[in-house]
């Protein structure tokens, strides 16, 4: 137990002094105005988003931005009267495209993007948005400045996610934590580190880029698009990811089940639907942040000091991330009890795989291709 417990101290010096400083809050966007302002295509795709999808148009169609500027809406196969929503809203600058039958081999959303992105022609700039994000008036303004600013090829957010059910305020500000783990956004934003990232969310990108990577189509299958289109665009250009403070999430997750299916839909695919990556993850997760309390809790003398340092360490990292979700301090003990809940959906993603569920979402359900 003793020798296990040093490991995982040493595991977290490591992570805290070493990792790209995941802990820290991360960059924020903020307003700021553009010097020059070049077309962009905004580019939605939308499947079955009837309850959200008036309000994300409307905030895109209000976005204060002096250069020409269009939102392409691309209604892929929806039941629930989406297309008819988007029709409904008058506006010369926006397009209702219904997407064409999925070919083989592309994931649903990449393939609704593309269309998409092919209607954008002649945009220096597409912003690729989901449609359950509201976006503030000076949102694309600033997405632009931040472009300009860097010579970039992609400016990327994690959007404020949706806080208010007890599932929500439980489980929701980890999930962004454990993506600052896997993706310390420093690195993502070195453009000497090759650690590359994007949050689906909001993507600005450079359509000179798209070009140089071979378009959408060069990540067609991919599940997880928005770190496979990064990692394609910082293979020979610079990308940005940080924080916004002008879009937010209205898609709720009332319950911790559909957190769990959030989860679940990508976490086996994470690890390359590998069962050995699988079992080296579990077991690393439990060392890092089960065992620790556990020592703390359990054991006497020495093992338990230690054990109780190290949940100290753990805790004391989750707090920026608690601060900028203005949630208490007192929450930062329980975090070993949210991984758990993180490492048992991702072993439930491993599970449906297995048992050929494959991956779901809005309906559809695939085998390790595309979703």
């Amino acid at each position: 137990m003793t020798n296990l417990l040093v490991l995982s101290a040493l595991i977290w010096v490591y992570l805290l002094l070493f990792h790209g400083r995941f802990w820290q809050a991360g960059p924020v966007l903020t307003p700021r105005v553009p010097l020059s302002h070049p077309a962009v295509a905004i580019v939605v795709p939308a499947r079955d988003e009837a309850p959200t999808i008036d309000a994300v148009l409307r905030s895109l169609l209000a976005q204060e931005y002096t250069g020409d500027f269009r939102v392409i809406l691309v209604n892929d196969n929806s039941t629930d009267g989406t297309g008819d929503i988007a029709r409904g809203i008058a506006d010369a600058r926006l397009t209702v495209l219904t997407g064409a039958a999925r070919p083989a081999g592309w994931s649903g959303k990449l393939w609704a993007v593309s269309q998409g992105v092919r209607e954008a022609e002649g945009a220096e700039l597409i912003l690729l948005t989901d449609a359950d994000i509201v976006h503030q008036p000076q949102h694309l303004s600033t997405l632009v400045a931040r472009a300009e600013r860097g010579d970039l090829d992609m400016v990327s957010e994690m959007v404020e996610l949706a806080c208010e059910s007890w599932a929500e305020r439980a489980l929701v500000p980890a999930f962004v934590f454990f993506f600052q783990l896997l993706y310390p956004f420093s690195r993502v934003n070195d453009p000497l580190h090759s650690t590359a990232a994007a949050a689906g969310g909001t993507i600005l990108i450079r359509s000179r880029a798209l070009k140089r990577i071979g378009g959408i189509e060069s990540v067609r299958g991919a599940l997880i698009d928005d770190v496979a289109l990064s990692a394609a665009v910082k293979r020979g250009g610079r990308i940005w990811l940080g924080h916004s403070a002008l879009a937010r999430s209205v898609r709720p997750y009332p319950g911790a089940m559909d957190i769990w299916r959030m989860v679940a839909r990508t976490a086996y695919v994470q690890l390359r639907f590998s069962p050995l990556l699988l079992l080296a993850t579990t077991a690393g997760m439990a060392l890092t942040w089960l065992l620790p309390p556990f020592a703390a809790l359990s054991c006497t003398g020495f093992a338990a000091w230690l054990g109780l340092a190290v949940w100290a360490m753990l805790a004391g990292s989750y707090l920026p991330t608690l601060r900028r979700f203005g949630r208490s301090v007192l929450w930062a003990p329980f975090l070993p009890l949210v991984a758990a809940f993180y490492m048992a959906a991702t072993i439930g993603s491993a599970v449906d795989h297995h048992r050929g569920r494959g991956v779901a979402w809005k309906g559809r359900a695939y085998q390790g291709a595309g979703a």
